[in-house]
């Protein structure tokens, strides 16, 4: 029975990460930049101070905070089943944001400049989150901004604005695998084991 709430518990906090994300992508499409990429910073900031399991802003921590490897299997399968699925609602809710969300469909591919752009999001997101362990929310009120002014590619995100516009695109994992590449790369070249340590 334990088990079972446990499950139950990692699926509904993913499914929060969901809704938070999905706000944020909402503002992105309704007012695009540079209010949208701005106001996008409430999806992850939200994610962080209610402690949601959003696959973007764990993967780089898969091993530091030793995550089994299922529920980070369980948090990103929520994560992208639950944006898609709030995606159409907002499309219910507003139709004038489908033709942003069907042009941004329409851009992505299979290509090595879409996984780079997936693996810098990644490292954002990484540094973003660890930045706010640390005790500041900058990192993540600058680098969401940052990463959407670079047009950086985020997995979750994505499948939301694929769920605005009503369509489907495999690109999701090529997204997926490269924020967990960019992450995992951010985590392994900026961890300070004594971050109070002067360098």
């Amino acid at each position: 029975m334990k088990k079972v709430s446990g499950v139950f518990d990692l699926i509904r906090l993913s499914v929060g990460a969901s809704l938070l994300i999905g706000l944020g992508d909402y503002a992105l499409l309704k007012l695009g930049e540079p209010i949208g990429p701005v106001l996008f910073s409430f999806g992850l900031l939200g994610v962080c101070v209610l402690g949601l399991n959003l696959f973007t802003g764990k993967c780089g921590f898969w091993i530091e905070d030793k995550i089994c490897l299922w529920k980070l299997l369980i948090i990103l399968a929520a994560n992208l089943i639950a944006g898609y699925a709030f995606g159409v609602i907002f499309s219910m809710i507003d139709q004038s944001l489908m033709p942003a969300a069907e042009a941004k469909v329409a851009a992505w591919g299979f290509s090595w400049s879409f996984f780079l752009k997936s693996v810098m999001c990644g490292v954002i997101m990484y540094l973003a989150v660890e930045l706010f362990r640390r005790g500041t929310k900058l990192g993540i009120l600058i680098g969401v901004p940052l990463f959407i002014f670079c047009g950086f590619q985020h997995s979750i995100a994505n499948v939301i604005t694929m769920g605005v516009a009503m369509e489907f695109s495999w690109t999701f994992l090529l997204c997926a695998l490269g924020n967990f590449v960019g992450a995992i790369a951010a985590w392994a070249l900026c961890r300070n084991n004594n971050p109070e340590q002067s360098q």
